[in-house]
């Protein structure tokens, strides 16, 4: 650790590095697990619970070195990630999504950024794609619009809306003759929460409600465009620096479903008189889960790598090497989702009952992650087209 007394320590000031925010998300990890419970039936992260996320740091991982934040690579958000998801899937995600500040800050304009995000701990949300509209006037915007799927809007400092500009009524369109986007940040305040949309299958306690404005002005210096960046490095050279540490949570849930069945073997058994530890069946199916963690694992690790040094180097990325990020990521989201449903069906009847095992609460999390369009086949369609040559019309890969 740092050995900075936190408690006389204003803690956005104390200078972090991804050993030590390793080591606090660790000792809170026995705190989350103690909190599914509370967590689903919430909705939402309850707000110590939150609390206690930003005093590990986890939250300031992408903050600029400059400001004293760690700005930790891809590879070392992903590891964040699924140390959370290990404990819960829900604070895995949020803390995924809460993350996105430091990427975010790098887009906006130096001294706007810093008004921003005056304490390294703060958390952004919001949809980022472009559901609504922004019309031109003087001095900015004025947005409306629906947004879903906000995750951690009901704890964010600064929510972000994806929107289309119109000028004069119509789509404004940029150099390529497409309608320009642009992603404008408020605070959450500005909008109306829709806290009773979020009532799903998964990931029930992430929070991702709908939100709307009618007629809300944001100045221009509070928006951004990814494709222009103020700040320069590897996580700022491509929007998909938000989609790179996603893979963490899959990866996360997957181990802890495992890892769940290890510390259960002792205690059932296959016949009278073999334990889970002993049976064939059981161990095949172990052996199984893990080939394809590691294998998802491994590919994950080996393309975010793969891109993280062609972007230090400052070279573009290839398409291949889009494509392999983008398809690792997809099979992180499915492979997790294929463990976790082979170990539910292992663990058969006790399964099913919520609290009895953490499986049923992985599983949902599973098939609720794999609805986001990084886990869904249209990626493999995408992927398809840089290989083949062509440029898909999308930001999510």
């Amino acid at each position: 650790m740092t050995g900075v007394d936190t408690e006389t320590t204003d803690p956005s000031e104390v200078k972090l590095g991804f050993a030590d925010i390793l080591e606090r998300i660790r000792r809170l990890t026995p705190t989350i697990t103690d909190r599914h419970e509370d967590i689903d039936s919430a909705r939402r992260l309850p707000s110590d619970l939150v609390a206690a996320l930003r005093d590990t740091g986890v939250f300031r991982a992408a903050m600029p070195l400059a400001w004293g934040g760690p700005e930790l690579s891809s590879m070392e958000q992903i590891l964040l990630i699924e140390e959370l998801a290990q404990a819960d899937g829900s604070v895995g995600w949020c803390a995924m999504i809460g993350m996105d500040s430091g990427i975010y800050s790098g887009y906006l304009r130096p001294d706007v950024a810093r008004e921003m995000f005056p304490r390294l701990d703060m958390v952004t949300a919001g949809w980022i794609p472009p559901m609504g509209r922004a019309h031109e006037v003087d001095g900015g915007y004025r947005v409306e619009g629906h947004w879903r799927f906000g995750s951690g809007c009901t704890h964010a400092d600064v929510l972000g809306a994806g929107c289309t500009v119109f000028r004069d009524g119509a789509p404004l369109l940029d150099e390529e003759g497409k309608p320009t986007w642009r992603v404008l940040m408020a605070d959450p305040a500005s909008f109306v929460i829709d806290e009773a949309s979020w009532n799903t299958t998964g990931l029930l306690g992430t929070g991702s409600c709908d939100y709307t404005v009618a007629d809300l002005f944001v100045p221009e210096e509070h928006s951004f465009s990814f494709t222009r960046p103020y700040r320069v490095g590897p996580l700022h050279q491509r929007s998909d620096a938000i989609l790179r540490k996603m893979p963490g949570v899959p990866l996360g849930v997957a181990r802890a479903a495992i890892d769940y069945v290890y510390d259960i073997a002792d205690r059932k058994t296959d016949q009278p008189g073999i334990s889970w530890r002993r049976s064939q069946r059981v161990q095949m199916v172990v052996a199984e889960c893990e080939t394809k963690l590691l294998a998802a694992r491994a590919a994950v690790f080996a393309t975010v790598e793969a891109q993280w040094e062609r972007l230090v180097g400052g070279q573009p990325l290839t398409p291949q090497e889009r494509a392999a990020a983008a398809l690792a990521r997809y099979n992180a989201f499915r492979a997790a989702r294929d463990i976790t449903s082979t170990l539910f069906d292992l663990v058969g009847g006790d399964a099913i009952y919520r609290g009895r095992t953490p499986l049923d609460r992985q599983l949902h999390d599973m098939v609720t992650a794999c609805q986001h369009v990084v886990g869904q086949s249209r990626i493999t369609e995408w992927a398809g087209q840089l290989l083949m040559g062509s440029e898909p019309d999308t930001a999510f890969i």
